[in-house]
């Protein structure tokens, strides 16, 4: 193969000291079309792909050019809907023979079926993600504006299931689902995912102008997910929320205090990633971003090397340097571990520097 990438070896390990050199999450928009018509979506996802997409060889590039960095990263597989390109097991398949841990984020629609994630579970994919948004139907596919939505992202929960392949849930939490966290908790016990991500909402794409929680309102849902993180069974983050890291760490703090023990250690996702500081992202057209909540170009690919973006890019490399933070957030304590979503801040002020508009804590 003109383009066949290196087999990494070794057992895949992160840590902070790969912030400058690698990614631990590459994301590649893969394709903007999409069956759904959520009302958050970042794509603002069509129903048909966009011609200029990036084709197949030159996708196979991009997931060989992955494999160059020092520790190369896990990728993603994200839209739109994946499993709307024609190629994307083909892709699938030269990923995971080039030794590249592939996720992949498919829609909740009919184009999933049993026989789809089988064929997921027989290609190696690492993980699959999918969208749950409520408990019950209405809220869900009103969420997603497609009926049968709710139904169908079930299902997809139960054959993953059954073809035991690894999945976890992504959760969009707004002011009108916050209230069922803890049902969506109880709903996803029955079916064990390996994680929930909860992602809270920034101001870019269909989401522009909708109503996020507040600050305050933030703090209870952290209050939520740190109780429902004890109940288990399975692991929970934040996807744009890292002020959780800053309250799940003074509530760590807290407790070992009063506990004294020597035993309690630290969760490896409190590793402090946020956009562009162990994360980056590729759009279906090879647009390189600091994360696709984020659309400030810093380079295209093919012309430009994902490589070469990442470790040299200014603004990459201020998003990885806590010290130029600005406002509150470079004078909090917590700006190593986490720094506010760069991405809310960027949509709400224009700048990537600015202060986590949604974190009501101040550093004294």
């Amino acid at each position: 193969m003109p383009f066949a990438a290196a087999r990494p070896t070794g057992s895949f390990s992160y840590t902070r000291d790969d912030f400058p050199h690698s990614p631990l999450i590459l994301f590649y928009e893969i394709t903007r079309a999409c069956n759904l018509r959520c009302r958050h979506c970042r794509a603002v996802a069509q129903p048909h792909r966009d011609p200029r997409e990036l084709t197949t060889d030159d996708s196979r590039r991009l997931i060989a050019q992955a494999t160059e960095f020092p520790k190369p990263p896990m990728m993603v597989l994200t839209g739109g809907d994946p499993i709307k390109r024609l190629d994307i097991f083909e892709l699938i398949d030269f990923a995971i023979e080039n030794g590249v841990r592939t996720a992949l984020t498919p829609a909740a629609t009919r184009l999933v079926n049993l026989e789809t994630v089988q064929k997921l579970k027989d290609a190696g994919l690492h993980r699959l993600a999918i969208s749950l948004d409520a408990a019950d139907a209405l809220t869900h596919d009103q969420f997603r504006g497609v009926p049968g939505s709710f139904a169908r992202t079930v299902d997809i929960m139960h054959w993953a299931g059954e073809c035991q392949l690894p999945f976890q849930i992504n959760t969009t939490v707004t002011a009108a689902n916050a209230h069922q966290l803890e049902a969506i908790h109880d709903l996803l016990r029955e079916y064990r995912p390996v994680l929930w991500s909860v992602f809270f909402l920034v101001p870019t794409g269909r989401a522009a102008d909708m109503p996020r929680v507040s600050a305050l309102e933030a703090e209870v849902v952290f209050d939520t997910l740190l109780k429902l993180t004890r109940r288990g069974p399975f692991a929970i983050k934040t996807t744009e929320a890292p002020h959780y890291r800053r309250f799940f760490l003074a509530r760590f703090t807290e407790t070992a205090t009063s506990q004294s023990s020597q035993s309690t250690s630290l969760p490896a996702s409190l590793i402090g990633t946020n956009d562009g500081r162990g994360v980056m992202f590729v759009s279906h057209i090879g647009e390189i971003y600091p994360s696709g909540f984020m659309p400030i170009e810093c380079g295209v690919f093919p012309r430009d090397s994902i490589v070469d973006i990442y470790q040299h890019n200014k603004l990459f490399q201020s998003l990885r340097n806590p010290d130029a933070l600005e406002g509150k957030c470079g004078r909090c304590k917590y700006r190593d571990i986490c720094g506010g979503s760069r991405a809310r801040a960027f949509g709400l002020t224009g700048n990537p520097l600015a202060s986590e508009p949604d974190c009501a804590f101040v550093s004294h």
